[in-house]
């Protein structure tokens, strides 16, 4: 399924912090991607009321010394208290050095219509 565009937009608060927090681990690049976030916009999102979502700088950011493809941390989502342990994985993906995409990918039936707080969230560096 193709991404469907919107009209570019800054990251709201809850992209602004699931990013930060995935990007706070220790991996080769990591800090070239975080010095990016001021420059990012949302450019299209996954699929209709997806969380998961396009990203584009909109300046002349530096390119980041990351691989292409999803970088080495991953944002592991612990489950609300009656659910499964885990509900899901917040990846972030990196294209020629810059951000271009969180994805949310969740356990079980129903996608999630929002991102999950970051204290549901453990990062693991792979």
């Amino acid at each position: 399924m193709a991404p469907i565009p919107v009209t570019p937009r800054k990251l709201n608060s809850a992209e602004r912090a699931v990013l930060e927090m995935v990007l706070s681990a220790r991996f080769p690049g990591a800090d070239g991607l975080r010095a990016q976030l001021d420059a990012c916009e949302v450019v299209a999102v996954w699929a209709e009321g997806s969380v998961s979502v396009d990203i584009q700088p909109t300046s002349a950011a530096a390119p980041a010394g990351a691989a292409n493809g999803p970088v080495p941390a991953v944002g592991v989502v612990q489950g609300l208290p009656g659910d499964d342990p885990l509900e899901g994985e917040i990846l972030v993906w990196v294209a020629g050095g810059y951000l271009s995409g969180m994805e949310y990918a969740w356990f079980g039936e129903d996608m999630p219509t929002q991102l999950p707080s970051t204290d549901r969230i453990s990062v693991e560096v792979e």
